[in-house]
């Protein structure tokens, strides 16, 4: 006999979804505040179709459980140089302000080509995935002679990983022989950079809802590129549609470069080469003034938070609540590995809650404003907001699963938001990109980690100098 059917099972004729991520402690929705105990979140065809609560679950061909975990949207790295993780904690480099640090090092990425930046980047991914990372930029600035298609080579990595990838064409046109920073050896001509980055787009940028590509354009900062490539490429990211991005107000170096150089400070410049509207997003501005605030706000620029590197470098605190305040969208960056030497998401997560109360109070910031930083604001400054960063349907299937357990988290009963933040560390028990999970148990599901380990640390010692 046919067994009687629940008032709460699904209907007959209801679809299956093709993965369901259930009994959550609690799920953060990140959609107008909602937190639902004892939560789900169904997917179908790589996107949310469904949450809900206990009783209300969907049939589905297969079953994440989340018991004991605060489930949230994935975590958006909104700037990277992946590719540092090859010079990672550089010993000639640990004691450098941010121009000596680069100074050392730009030598050493001059020797970067298609392989080591392939093993770079599933080494970086893997690392992002674990620490509760779902979509990442990456800011690819160095194009060595002889080097190769970088972009391409670090985009098939992301395929491979299946992790959503925001690449940017980056560049560097003014060396040291112009009155930049860089050698010459890791910088191209003006004409070369605008060809090969109208291609990128032609050949990489994905349009449709739900992407898992999409290229931006990304001159490095003041003093590696000229006023005249600035503006071009803020002409062809209009004529292409697509987003651009570049470093800004990170040092007080480059206060004094900019002031030297062009007689005015980097946010002048910024305006002066037609980047300041919404297309933007800029990475660190620690070092805005109060107008400069404003401006940006008013353009909506978004701002890529940076709190690790900026405490390695010694580079400031930024004033993110001024900046959130002003309209400013603000999301979280890992930064490169060679100047935070790690790559984990909930820390920076953390770490700007931190450093917000340290700057405007304990008051000012707590678990749940941080997270809204490296989900909906990390998204906003994507230009996917309402795809990214949030669980509601319609939005991209990406949901990372936080177990609060273990002596870290003995007695944090109360709140299991706050929690999230304030214990630890912890790193993600799932991490799932448009429907799939990509960490399962605390472990990166791809069977090829461990060879790509020891091939990466053949490219990273050669790159080094220490295989004589």
């Amino acid at each position: 006999m046919k067994a009687a059917r629940s008032p709460s099972d699904p209907p007959i004729d209801a679809p299956i979804v093709d993965l369901l991520v259930c009994h959550a402690e609690v799920l953060v929705t990140m959609d107008g505040g909602a937190e639902v105990p004892g939560g789900w979140v169904a997917i179908r065809d790589s996107m949310v179709v469904g949450v809900g609560g206990p009783g209300t679950e969907p049939a589905a061909r297969r079953i994440l459980r989340a018991d004991g975990c605060v489930v949230t949207p994935g975590f958006v790295n909104t700037h990277h140089h992946i590719f540092q993780n090859l010079t990672r904690s550089f010993a000639p480099a640990v004691r450098s302000d941010l121009f000596g640090w680069l100074r050392t090092l730009y030598p050493r990425w001059a020797l970067l080509d298609e392989e080591s930046v392939y093993l770079a980047t599933f080494v970086g991914l893997a690392e992002l995935a674990l620490g509760g990372c779902t979509t990442t930029t990456d800011h690819l600035y160095v194009h060595p002679a002889g080097g190769g298609d970088l972009l391409a080579a670090e985009i098939a990595a992301a395929t491979a990983m299946g992790m959503r990838f925001h690449p940017t064409r980056g560049s560097m046109s003014l060396s040291v022989d112009d009155g930049g920073l860089p050698p010459r050896s890791v910088c191209q001509d003006e004409e070369t950079i605008l060809a090969e980055s109208e291609a990128a787009v032609a050949t990489h940028h994905d349009r449709a809802p739900g992407a898992m590509v999409r290229i931006a354009l990304a001159p490095c900062s003041p003093f590696s590129v000229s006023k005249r490539l600035m503006t071009a490429t803020a002409e062809l990211a209009e004529r292409l549609d697509v987003r651009l991005h570049t470093h800004l107000a990170e040092d007080l170096d480059e206060d004094r470069y900019c002031l030297d150089r062009y007689g005015c400070r980097p946010v002048e410049l910024f305006e002066d080469v037609g980047w300041l509207s919404d297309r933007a997003w800029v990475a660190h501005c620690v070092y805005p003034n109060e107008k400069e605030i404003g401006q940006l706000g008013r353009a909506g620029v978004g701002v890529a938070h940076c709190p690790s590197s900026n405490l390695m470098l010694a580079g400031g605190l930024a004033p993110v609540a001024e900046l959130r305040a002003a309209g400013v969208p603000v999301g979280l960056g890992c930064d490169g590995s060679s100047s935070t030497d790690a790559a984990s998401l909930w820390l920076e997560a953390r770490t700007a809650m931190l450093l917000a109360r340290l700057r405007s109070g304990p008051a000012s910031t707590g678990a749940r404003e941080a997270l809204e930083i490296a989900t909906l604001g990390g998204a906003a400054c994507l230009g996917r907001s309402g795809e990214l960063g949030v669980l509601r349907p319609g939005a991209a299937g990406d949901v990372v699963c936080w177990r609060l357990d273990g002596p870290t988290f003995a007695g944090a009963l109360s709140d299991p938001v706050e929690a999230l933040l304030r214990c630890g560390p912890v790193a993600a028990h799932h991490t799932v990109v448009a429907g799939r999970t990509v960490v399962e148990d605390g472990r990166l599901v791809h069977p090829e980690l461990e060879d790509v380990l020891r091939r990466h640390g053949v490219a990273s010692r050669r790159i080094q100098g220490l295989d004589s």
